[in-house]
């Protein structure tokens, strides 16, 4: 098993995704990146949450979270909040025009995503995501 190149299989395949996303958003006038869209697509079913728990859930470094939040507040897609009991954390929200952005590109994202699995069976998704969650355990340095 020595020499083989997970790391290449990976950045290949996430690098092939996130240009389809960024075409489908394009094509279909959406002002978002990938990783914008990420941000927006948890903050439709976790709307309010911390800045620090929009990054542990999008497994982005706070510096790279808070560029897209700058990113995404210009476009007064989101707006940040302080907490009442700690002025130092912010609490992110979408906007009415983020959510309707976000709506605008959910189902074009649900499409990229079953777009993903064509030719894969269930079986071949469960597989997958037990490798996948593997490697990640693999380089896990908790």
């Amino acid at each position: 098993m020595s020499g083989k190149q997970i790391g290449y299989y990976l950045e290949r395949t996430t690098r092939q995704v996130k240009l389809a996303f960024t075409k489908a958003f394009s094509d279909n006038d959406i002002d978002l990146t990938p990783e914008q869209w990420v941000i927006l697509d948890h903050l439709l079913t976790d709307n309010g949450v911390s800045q620090n728990d929009l990054g542990a859930k999008s497994y982005k470094n706070a510096p790279t979270v808070s560029r897209i939040l700058d990113v995404l507040e210009r476009k007064k897609f989101v707006e940040r909040q302080r907490f009442d009991n700690d002025r130092r954390r912010y609490k992110i929200y979408l906007t009415q025009e983020g959510r309707a952005v976000a709506e605008k590109a959910l189902p074009i994202a649900m499409s990229m995503r079953e777009n993903g699995w064509v030719g894969l069976s269930e079986e071949d998704y469960d597989h997958f995501i037990r490798i996948i969650e593997t490697v990640f355990d693999n380089f896990d340095p908790s």
